[in-house]
């Protein structure tokens, strides 16, 4: 079993009281959809959680049929949706070339091996059919990076993949001309004990083995103090890089390559 799954279960119930900033990714992700030209059938959702993109999707498709996935089987249990499947993204039970579109928000930087995933979502999408998805990029959480940098050499926060990686990847899992876009959002807090506390209430678990002694306090006590120095009119940042992503399945040999407007 994943380790992160038990931490999204616990999450699931609270999971959208913290998630305000995962709930305007889904937003900004799906009205790429305005310039995206697509007609499907079958949605995945990948990583559906609780339901923040799907029910976007939802609204906008409203004829395809839409399919959440996701691991963590108590998030599925808080997400609206009618079709749920509780799986692995990098073990999908679906046949090949049945799916339209493939979406999914957030999700990937929880996937341990990306030419997996990207395989198994090359294997199950149609001819032509469509990949979007949004991650977070390598200065993800960049403040609280720093501050535990200077307390000792661990790794106490998540590392995430650069968007010409992921590229890179998606080319050599077949897809067409991947087209990666990139953008930082900054929350602000009072605290960094807040910041805490949402990414625990997301199921993010970013500091890892942070021993309850007093020596585990006192390292956490000057991560705080160094973190501190970036408070800047009164407030905390956080900064996220969102990465944005969309590609094409190489095109059968009777196809035609479908038109993004960006």
């Amino acid at each position: 079993m994943s380790p992160i799954r038990p931490s999204f279960n616990k999450a699931a119930l609270h999971y959208n009281a913290h998630a305000f900033l995962q709930d305007e990714i889904a937003l900004r992700l799906s009205e790429k959809l305005n310039v995206i030209s697509v007609n499907p059938e079958v949605i995945i959702d990948l990583g559906a959680g609780t339901g923040l993109l799907s029910s976007k999707l939802s609204n906008q498709l409203l004829d395809a049929q839409l399919i959440c996935v996701d691991f963590a089987q108590h998030s599925l249990q808080a997400n609206p949706a009618q079709l749920k499947v509780c799986a692995d993204a990098c073990q999908l039970p679906f046949a090949d070339k049945s799916v339209d579109f493939i979406a999914s928000n957030l999700m990937m930087q929880w996937c341990p091996d990306l030419k997996i995933l990207f395989d198994e979502c090359h294997r199950v999408l149609k001819p032509d059919g469509l990949i979007l998805f949004s991650t977070f990029g390598p200065n993800t959480l960049k403040e609280l990076k720093r501050s535990w940098s200077v307390v000792d050499s661990d790794t106490h926060v998540n590392t995430f993949i650069d968007m010409h990686d992921i590229g890179d990847q998606m080319l050599q899992s077949g897809f067409h001309s991947p087209i990666m876009e990139m953008e930082n959002l900054t929350l602000t807090y009072d605290k960094v004990v807040d910041l805490m506390h949402d990414l625990k209430g997301i199921g993010a678990q970013t500091v890892h083995n942070r021993s309850k002694s007093l020596t585990g306090k006192t390292k956490f006590k000057q991560m705080i103090e160094m973190y501190e120095s970036y408070r800047s009119e009164g407030k905390l940042p956080a900064t996220y890089e969102v990465i944005y992503g969309h590609a094409w399945k190489k095109i059968s040999p009777l196809g035609a390559v479908p038109v993004s407007n960006y």
